[in-house]
């Protein structure tokens, strides 16, 4: 890349776009979900967390527990809006994921040929 064409701190690019959400929902008392993201088909954030808290559900960014048991994000937006944005995008998905509900396999009768020999 030649030294014009890189991108300089605070140039705007446009907005960044979630463009895949997967929830894998939890039965806990507070936890109800964890939440991998693609940002811009190229980027994966993993370990965000739904959780039920005292005025309802919201989401958690990925965590590291420090030395002294306190913990400290690991990756997080930058500003109300974009946090807003991505907990509604979010959300939407995991109430998707609920009403999908459960995937149920119907067991299957095993067929086993008999051995002519025995």
């Amino acid at each position: 890349m030649a030294r014009g064409d890189a991108t300089t701190p605070g140039e705007v690019l446009g907005a960044m776009e979630i463009t895949e959400v997967r929830v894998f929902p939890v039965n806990e008392d507070k936890l109800k979900a964890y939440v991998t993201i693609t940002l811009d088909n190229c980027f994966v954030v993993r370990d965000l967390k739904v959780i039920n808290g005292t005025s309802g559900l919201f989401i958690a960014m990925p965590a590291k527990r420090r030395k002294d048991g306190t913990f400290k994000d690991i990756a997080h937006p930058l500003n109300v809006e974009t946090r807003q944005r991505m907990e509604r995008v979010i959300l939407a998905e995991y109430d998707r994921e609920l009403k999908r509900g459960p995937v149920v396999v119907q067991a299957q009768p095993l067929h086993v040929e008999a051995d002519d020999e025995a």
